[in-house]
């Protein structure tokens, strides 16, 4: 395992996760009756989309380049992400059963990532 293929594994799920959230907020603006601009709302899917794209195809690059047994622990970064994401930019709460059952998930990829 490098370094830069840690770099491109983490910069893969922080695009996925990127997409996630910018989706999510943009379903929170479109109310049904809102008098928010159409491109303020569409902007936020157009990010989600793009970011979700980019993480498509560096993930499909990275299958190329290592065993799919290898690669999809690593897909366990997301939760960890994921949760960091929504709490700072979507202000969702994060319970302590939530952290540790992230820490966990993280837990697991380490035993793995450390079994190869």
């Amino acid at each position: 395992m490098t370094e830069g293929f840690l770099v491109l594994v983490v910069l893969s799920q922080a695009f996925m996760v990127g997409g996630q959230i910018f989706l999510k907020h943009a379903l929170n603006k479109t109310e049904v009756g809102s008098e928010t601009a159409a491109w303020t709302r569409a902007a936020p899917f157009v990010y989600g989309i793009g970011l979700m794209t980019l993480w498509f195809f560096l993930w499909l690059w990275l299958l190329s380049k290592v065993e799919l047994s290898y690669l999809y622990p690593f897909d366990a970064l997301s939760p960890l992400f994921m949760a960091f994401g929504a709490s700072v930019a979507l202000k969702e709460r994060m319970t302590p059963r939530l952290w540790c059952g992230v820490l966990l998930i993280v837990s697991g990829l380490l035993i793995v990532g450390a079994s190869q």
